[in-house]
């Protein structure tokens, strides 16, 4: 009788099994209807989108850049040489700025050409046989390109030294100014991205959006002596800046610089060219954000006027 109780229930257990599988069968063939969309999700997203003059920034408002935007304006290189008097460098000379005040902290260099390439060497001069920090630039346009960073200058009177290593047809301008408090550093800038850690021999790239007009790269250490190659790209193997920075100390003297990118297809890549004992902190983010309205329009290619296609034969 136990054995018959037993074949009962399993006959009922296999026929709800079977049962559930035929409901589970049909609802596959049921048209399902649309979720409903996350207000939370949607309300984060518009917060996380800037407007500046009524046009959607994607990477936020320009508030969120180092303060202010007329902070900021500070650094543009443009502004500088709009306000400032340059000095002209020719090819092969050397021009100094010295600044006896201790006080000064910090100075922004600034450097450009009529279009033709920039290919200078810039030091930090303390003391007597003291560099604590010098920097190799070359642009391929030096007019689309200017160049601007920020030079710490702790303790003591120092000296800017600009060496322009050019050949003598291809002179450049500069500027070189005392930081009064208006200029973007590595001390005051807002960082939105947590920074990333570069160990020696490593590198990083940082693609950017053909909006992004600017880009401010800020990079140290704890301390310890900072070698590295910061290049700007434009398609695969286009390089069109190259920066290579040395830094005795890349926490007291950290390298601050704004880069242009105008154009689209803009990677930043940042090389840490120490050993592996080394390591280096960079945080490079969008620092100018345009509204993108001139690379909505076609490319438009093909012959031009005048051309041998355009000829009457």
């Amino acid at each position: 009788e136990s054995s018959n109780t037993d074949q009962v229930n399993k006959m009922k257990f296999s026929t709800a099994i079977v049962a559930l599988s035929a409901v589970m069968g049909a609802n596959a063939f049921v048209q399902q209807g649309p979720k409903a969309f996350n207000t939370n999700l949607k309300s984060s997203l518009d917060s996380s989108i800037g407007t500046t003059d009524g046009v959607k920034a994607p990477f936020g408002s320009f508030e969120k850049r180092g303060g202010s935007i007329s902070a900021r304006g500070d650094n543009d290189s443009r502004k500088v040489f709009d306000e400032a008097t340059p000095v002209v460098v020719q090819g092969g000379s050397l021009k100094t700025w010295s600044f006896p005040n201790p006080m000064m902290e910090r100075c922004h260099v600034a450097l450009r050409t009529e279009g033709r390439p920039l290919d200078a060497d810039v030091e930090l001069w303390q003391g007597p046989d003291n560099t604590p920090m010098k920097m190799r630039i070359y642009v391929e346009d030096g007019g689309l390109r200017p160049f601007g960073c920020m030079i710490e200058t702790p303790r003591g009177p120092n000296t800017i030294a600009v060496r322009n290593i050019g050949q003598l047809e291809f002179p450049m301008e500069s500027v070189v100014s005392m930081d009064d408090g208006s200029f973007t550093s590595a001390g005051n800038f807002q960082i939105d991205e947590k920074p990333m850690t570069i160990q020696g021999g490593a590198l990083r790239t940082y693609p950017f959006s053909p909006v992004v007009e600017s880009v401010a790269v800020c990079l140290t250490t704890d301390g310890r002596p900072l070698n590295t190659r910061i290049e700007l790209l434009q398609g695969p193997n286009n390089i069109k800046q190259v920066m290579e920075v040395y830094t005795e100390d890349g926490m007291d003297r950290p390298f601050f610089a704004i880069i242009e990118t105008p154009g689209s297809g803009n990677v930043v890549r940042v090389v840490n060219t120490a050993t592996v004992e080394f390591p280096l902190t960079a945080s490079v983010e969008p620092y100018m954000v345009g509204d993108g309205a001139e690379y909505m329009q076609p490319v438009i290619g093909g012959d031009r006027s005048g051309s041998i296609i355009d000829r009457v034969w």
